[in-house]
């Protein structure tokens, strides 16, 4: 059992049990599997690839570019990842302040948890109608509104749950513990998710159409998401576990302190960087697989398998290795294996080697430096949370992540913007109804190496060793 005090109340604060971990981390893989469906395929679902000579889905909105060179999916998407990051601090600044009887931060879960997994599935929805007989401007004004909400309501779930972590964990181990846990379990939800195709090809061959197939398999996902999300709601009673000392800030005041932390910052830009090279690879896989190295869709779903296992094989040593050569060294590893891996993926196509074997050697590639970054970077901005209270008084963790978000999202609205753009080059509009480019779905992987090696310098501006001494006297002060 710990201790916390404050100005502002004396409070008995128990221990998180074990088995309350593992339910706070089943909210991590619903949240997970309600996000992966829109994070990943709303490109592949708007703008298919071919199967057979033909798209894999009906057209149910406008295809070409509209503004310059950007599309209307490109479009919707960098404002719902915009949206959603400006939504980021204020939710985040709204749970800190928020004094609900049940908690500040299960109040917000709560509230969003219900439309969160409802527009999970409406996303891929076409109310208008599809092919000739799509009314492509009513569906794209309902995408764009099913995507803002989408998001809004993502946030309300994703923003608080990240600060209770930091509050549910008393110490810098502990936080440890939790971030691999729910990097374990967001790993877990994406596996699931990532199996929509695999999922859509069996519904296929019991008479569906691909539409109705994978409009199925996310219907499914968005009601095992939803379940999983209210465990810890409902059984993980806040005031009894964390000590939640609402912050009485105003908006600007408690962003505008937490960005002074410079080194905080640098650890949000190094970060903003890496979202952006991601997302090219997130977005860009279904293309590598099916558009470079002429696989079916369905090897999709089986890369993913087994990267997962690979990765998952990898989260309890990087608990152990981190605690021993330091995570911001850690990290720069990934971000040389991830470097490797766009280089890879760039030569898909060309290698004398069968394309199976390369999609098999680029997932043990990035199988690693996905186990790094998917524990990592939570653990960090929770000591850098931590630390920041024990010098100020003041408790912001949901700052410190609703910030944190808000520039990872910022990043992942660039790739949203550029992605569908930079896929249509080279695509042939003559006498067919190709819309995605062999030249333009290898450029996403030069993309994604220059946004990495950004990533990288950035990170060698963190100072890790000033957040760990902050939190090492407070520990001996004790």
């Amino acid at each position: 059992m710990s201790n916390r005090t404050s100005t502002a109340q004396v409070h008995t604060v128990e221990s998180l049990p074990f088995g309350k971990k593992i339910v706070y981390a089943l909210g991590q893989l619903g949240w997970s599997l309600a996000s992966y469906g829109a994070a990943n395929f709303l490109n592949y679902f708007y703008l298919p690839p071919q199967e057979g000579g033909t798209a894999l889905f009906p057209k149910m909105i406008h295809q070409g570019y509209v503004v310059g060179f950007l599309t209307v999916i490109g479009l919707i998407l960098a404002f719902g990842r915009i949206w959603d990051a400006i939504t980021d601090p204020l939710i985040a600044v709204f749970s800190d302040k928020n004094k609900s009887n049940i908690g500040r931060r299960r109040f917000f879960m709560a509230v969003s948890v219900l439309p969160f997994a409802l527009f999970s599935i409406l996303v891929f929805v076409a109310p208008f109608g599809t092919g000739t007989q799509a009314n492509i401007t009513a569906n794209g004004i309902w995408l764009f509104v099913t995507v803002t909400l989408f998001y809004f309501f993502m946030t309300m779930y994703v923003t608080p749950f990240f600060a209770w972590m930091s509050e549910l964990g008393h110490n810098s181990n502990e936080r440890l513990e939790l971030s691999t846990m729910i990097s374990i379990t967001w790993a877990l939800g994406a596996m699931i998710g990532a199996q929509a195709p695999a999922l859509q090809g069996m519904l296929q061959a019991q008479g569906m159409s691909p539409l109705q197939a994978f409009q199925t398999a996310q219907g499914v996902f968005a009601l095992v998401s939803f379940i999983l999300m209210i465990l810890p709601i409902i059984i993980i009673d806040e005031n009894r576990y964390t000590e939640s000392v609402p912050c009485d800030d105003g908006f600007f005041t408690s962003i505008g302190n937490v960005i002074k932390d410079r080194n905080f910052f640098r650890f949000t830009l190094s970060d903003f960087a890496y979202w952006i090279s991601l997302y090219f690879i997130n977005n860009g896989l279904m293309y590598y697989i099916t558009v470079l190295l002429g696989l079916p869709k369905e090897a999709y779903s089986s890369l993913f398998l087994i990267m997962f296992f690979i990765s998952f094989a990898f989260y309890i040593p990087v608990n152990f290795i981190a605690r021993i050569v330091g995570r911001k060294r850690l990290l720069m590893i990934a971000f040389g294996l991830f470097g490797l891996l766009f280089i890879f993926c760039a030569l898909f196509g060309y290698l004398p080697v069968p394309p199976m074997i390369q999609a098999l050697i680029a997932a043990l590639i990035a199988a690693i430096p996905l186990a790094i970054f998917g524990i990592l970077p939570n653990a960090m901005i929770s000591d850098m949370a931590e630390a920041y209270a024990i010098e100020t008084g003041m408790y912001k963790a949901g700052v410190f992540f609703g910030f944190r978000t808000f520039m990872s999202k910022m990043g992942q609205s660039i790739g949203a913007a550029l992605l569908p753009s930079i896929v249509k080059i080279g695509a042939d509009y003559l006498g067919s109804d190709e819309v995605v480019g062999v030249t333009g779905v290898r450029l996403t992987t030069i993309f994604a190496l220059a946004f990495c090696v950004i990533g990288f310098i950035l990170l060698l501006l963190y100072n890790e060793k000033q957040v760990q001494e902050t939190l090492a006297k407070h520990s001996q002060s004790k």
